[in-house]
């Protein structure tokens, strides 16, 4: 039989209340009991019943991560984000994909699991403003990603043009003068997409660079496969630029690898930058030059914004996060040191 309250409370002379103010971190605790109730736990390794807790609370203790695909990377380290933080805050993630599909983002969006979640992280590709303007759950909802809405959830998402201008400055800064752009995509859903293109096109316009559209390979999805073959496709066109920023990491390795097959060696021949900076840029035999999202700092603050609405504690107005990155600088754009 596990050990309870009243085993603490009895063990360190004081009452159950006092115990359970001591467990839920109340104030008007004087330090010295709170020190004395919290050896008794230690001693005993009493365990709180999260599951109780939340439940006179009226709630679940769980909410859920939807993300488009967790084979990418990207999204799996964010998950990991997401749920080291919550356990923190006595939370539980329930982790779901949508496959970045319409009508699999609405029915996340519309309650999907409502009955044993308390909240919803969405990252949605294809979802449209009409779609959460008629949300009919009132389950706590919190956006992540670059698509705008103008809908009254709070919404964390990094600066994707001035993060696309960084890496591209980078290119022209190391004297790269044909700097093609791999990831654009066609369609209005593909905002990420779309702001990252913006970024490098203004940089190159302002360093007199050429950005005409043979520069810019389209790719059907944004996997290592997409990447090679628009590395391919350019080659090919006659276009041999001295430097691509590619849309992720994973079409920038799928690049490196096409590059590798037609004899050309980064970045001698072609600097590369990547974006996400996922661990397999890391480790790569050339190591990736990426823009790193502060994903920890993502999963905080929609973590965070989520559980505030669950609080309930006043009127919070929508809010529009936005969390840094950086440029980590390696081989792929500046060599072996």
């Amino acid at each position: 039989m596990g050990i309870s309250l009243k085993d603490v409370a009895q063990r360190a002379g004081v009452s159950i209340k006092t115990v359970s103010n001591v467990v839920n971190g109340y104030r008007h605790v004087t330090p010295e009991t709170r020190q004395r109730v919290q050896r008794v736990i230690d001693e005993l390794g009493y365990r709180p019943n999260l599951t109780a807790r939340h439940l006179r609370k009226g709630r679940t203790g769980m909410i859920a991560l939807a993300v488009p695909e967790l084979g990418n990377p990207y999204f799996a380290e964010l998950a990991d984000a997401v749920i080291e933080h919550a356990a923190g805050l006595d939370y539980i993630v329930l982790l779901d994909h949508t496959g970045g599909r319409r009508d699999q983002e609405v029915l996340f969006a519309q309650g999907f699991r409502a009955r044993v979640i308390d909240g919803l992280i969405l990252s949605p590709i294809e979802l449209e403003n009409e779609d959460l303007l008629a949300r009919g759950s009132d389950a706590p909802l919190v956006l992540l990603g670059e698509r705008q809405y103008d809908a009254p959830y709070d919404h964390i998402a990094i600066d994707n043009v001035a993060a696309a201008r960084t890496a591209a400055a980078h290119l022209v800064e190391i004297g790269r003068r044909r700097i093609a752009f791999i990831g654009a995509r066609h369609g209005r859903a593909r905002a990420t997409a779309h702001q990252r293109l913006r970024g490098w096109r203004e940089v190159m316009s302002e360093t007199g660079r050429p950005a005409g559209e043979d520069l810019v390979a389209a790719t059907d999805g944004y996997t290592r496969e997409d990447g090679a073959q628009a590395m391919a496709r350019l080659l090919d066109s006659g276009i041999r630029p001295d430097a691509v920023f590619c849309y992720n990491d994973l079409i920038a390795v799928g690049a490196m690898r096409t590059l590798a097959e037609r004899g050309l060696r980064v970045p001698d021949d072609v600097a590369l930058v990547g974006f996400d900076d996922i661990e397999e840029g890391r480790y790569a035999a050339t190591t990736l030059t990426t823009v790193a999202p502060h994903k920890r700092a993502i999963a905080r603050a929609a973590t965070d914004a989520l559980l505030e609405r669950l609080a309930g504690e006043g009127e919070i107005a929508p809010r529009r996060i936005q969390p840094g990155f950086a440029l980590v600088t390696r081989e792929s754009t500046v060599g072996r040191p």
